[in-house]
């Protein structure tokens, strides 16, 4: 092991040791086994688009400065990122498409057990802000609808169609002024196909040129994100606030554990709905708490903000809930699993059963999940699980104690309902009363994973509690969630405990009319990193009601540990939108100073938005503070 202990998470730190004991190899092993890490690579100064490299640029000027075909530094880069946020958008509007083909056969009557429409006000609120007819037709009739406008946001080829759902979710201002700049794609999968044909050997080779086309795609991962939120609420029903427990003490010595992994949730729901008819059968095995699900990664953020299914782990320390020896089963739908995590079961009795036919893992168990098989795939996974509990061995148990309690739960419709008790005629006025008085200084949204180039979770820890001190309000989504909760920032405690007087006057004051007997928690914890796009509605009704830009508003973003290429295209997203967005680790654009200055200074220009990068939290904090005073001073405040 490193000096470094790359972990700020004093269960993980202690699961590390314990792997070193066992002589396991896990993800921070691997880190340290990787350096030096390619230099050409982190600076995005590698292409291998074509055969006739793989072609790096020299970027001291002093070895080759063009590839074979000709292109510089300039434009390698530009493509390399253009890439990531075309391949960032393919995840998140196939996470998408998912749940809309399950709602598509229900709607079809092709399945009629597990899933169904759990929340019909919202699917009726959805349907007018899509333009569909509502009064007098069923329940089913009007979702028949929505996912036929949603499938033309996949298919529409019209180029003067804006997509069903940009349309819904953005202002006025911010669609037209990303329509004058060619930023609006018919379709989400024409613009990723685009994105990628553009950027191939022989074709556009001026930076801007490609980063605009890049930003087109990662438009329709917003546009793909907004649908899988909107449609998954309908579906499985719109999270509110709950009590439950995160870090990896939530993993109980006396029950079966299953852990459910990944980014999308209908396997999850599957798992929970029939978890609670197993439970008999658990106990009768010895467990005598019967089946503790736990969550890992994005789908744990599903799981406990609609279920209060406890966090265990986010994603860089996915590996270390098997090492507690007390999984049983670890089971993985889509996105950001760790293929180490195999290796890892195949030393304990812990069963890795993957779900998805287009993922699937050497090692693992693959049972096939689809919505028309929901219920008897559930029973067999569980099934799985008690089968490899059965094998468990006690003498391998090692589970950190450490957990932390989390209020979760924080969507569009739960927090209006808040602000609607303080104000029923006028529900954002409570909220825009204190960012005008400075009681809110502005808002910061916390996307993003895990990196091994960072000390897990460290410059959340940090950074958040940096802006809460200056009266930021601090929304969470992904794995930057699961980091807060884990730190115990997700309760009323961290509100006393670092809070700025005006934020913590107004938490209380919404804590209190909502019957908290004690202020919101300290950060609001608002789902998956796919539920980036609640953040933004909120966003877009402030800017509404203020007949203001998005860009006018004290809104940042912060992707502290950035590490994939969906944070790339989420980050890309919302520069385009016009927010201020802070990368804390050096981006793999390096390597040209033209794409740097494109996406600082120039994205200012066209979007209001840009991204900013700085490495030491407490640096950031007075960056992002500095972009929201900026902001309020534009607005007069």
């Amino acid at each position: 092991m490193s000096e470094r202990r790359m972990s700020s998470n004093a269960a993980v730190t202690d699961l590390m040791d314990r792997a070193a004991e066992l002589k396991l190899e896990t993800a921070f092993d691997r880190y340290q086994q990787q350096q030096p890490q390619c230099g050409f690579g982190s600076l995005g100064l590698c292409c291998r688009i074509c055969w006739k490299g793989p072609c790096r640029v020299d970027p001291f000027g002093a070895g080759p400065q063009k590839g074979i075909c000709g292109a510089d530094k300039h434009t390698i880069v530009a493509r390399h990122l253009s890439r990531m946020m075309a391949a960032g958008a393919g995840a998140h509007s196939e996470h998408g498409r998912h749940i809309l083909h399950a709602m598509r056969k229900l709607v079809r009557g092709e399945i009629k057990d597990i899933y169904a429409i759990k929340d019909d006000k919202k699917l009726l609120a959805v349907a007018k802000r899509m333009g569909i007819e509502t009064d007098g037709r069923t329940t089913l009739d009007v979702a028949g609808d929505v996912v036929d406008a949603t499938y033309d946001d996949f298919a529409n080829q019209e180029d003067d169609n804006v997509m069903n759902w940009l349309r819904v979710c953005l202002p006025p201002k911010r669609i037209d002024r990303l329509r004058n700049l060619g930023l609006l794609a018919p379709n989400i999968d024409m613009a990723i196909s685009q994105t990628v044909a553009r950027t191939s050997i022989g074709c556009d080779a001026d930076p801007a040129n490609i980063i605009l086309g890049g930003l087109r795609a990662a438009l329709c991962d917003f546009n793909g994100m907004a649908l899988a939120t909107e449609l998954s609420d309908i579906l499985f029903g719109t999270p509110s606030p709950v009590v439950s427990e995160a870090d990896l003490g939530v993993i109980n010595e006396n029950a079966v554990n299953i852990a459910v992994n990944g980014h999308n949730p209908l396997v999850a729901e599957a798992i929970c709905e029939v978890a609670d008819s197993k439970q008999a059968r658990a106990k009768t095995l010895g467990a005598e708490d019967g089946i503790n699900i736990v969550g890992v990664c994005c789908t744990g953020n599903e799981a406990l903000l609609r279920h209060g299914v406890p966090m265990a782990a986010n994603y860089l320390s996915q590996e270390m809930a098997i090492v507690t020896g007390a999984v049983d089963a670890m089971v993985v739908d889509v996105q950001c699993i760790m293929p180490g995590i195999t290796g890892i079961a195949d030393n304990f009795h812990t069963a890795v059963i993957t779900t998805h036919d287009e993922n699937k893992i050497p090692g693992a168990i693959h049972k096939s999940v689809h919505p028309e098989n929901a219920r008897s795939a559930a029973e067999a996974i569980i099934d799985l699980a008690f089968d490899a509990y059965s094998r468990r061995n006690p003498s391998s148990l090692h589970i950190p104690e450490g957990k932390e309690t989390c209020i979760v739960g924080f969507s569009v419709e739960s927090s209006l309902d808040v602000l609607t008790r303080v104000n029923l005629d006028d529900p954002l006025k409570p909220l825009i009363d204190a960012i005008v008085s400075g009681d809110i200084q502005g808002v910061a949204l916390f996307a993003g994973c895990n990196t091994t180039q960072i000390d897990q979770d460290a410059n959340f820890r940090e950074l958040g509690r940096e802006l809460a001190r200056r009266d930021v309000l601090l929304l969470a989504t992904g794995c930057g969630a699961g980091a807060f909760a884990k730190d115990g920032l997700m309760t009323q405690k961290a509100v006393a405990d670092f809070a700025g007087p005006g934020l913590k006057g107004v938490l209380t004051k919404l804590g209190e009319v909502a019957g908290l007997d004690g202020p919101l928690p300290l950060v609001f914890h608002m789902g998956s990193c796919v539920d980036n796009s609640r953040a933004v509605t909120i966003a877009t009704a402030l800017a509404e009601k203020l007949d203001v830009d998005l860009s006018d508003l004290p809104v940042v973003a912060s992707a502290p540990e950035a590490m994939a290429e969906k944070a790339v295209a989420i980050g890309s997203w919302s520069v385009a939108l016009g927010f201020p967005t802070h990368l804390g680790n050096i981006p793999q654009i390096m390597g040209s100073d033209q794409v740097v200055s494109i996406v600082t200074e120039t994205a200012k220009d066209l979007f209001g938005g840009y991204f900013l990068v700085e490495p030491d939290p407490v640096a950031a904090a007075d960056k992002l503070f500095a972009a929201i005073q900026e902001r309020r001073k534009g607005l007069g405040l």
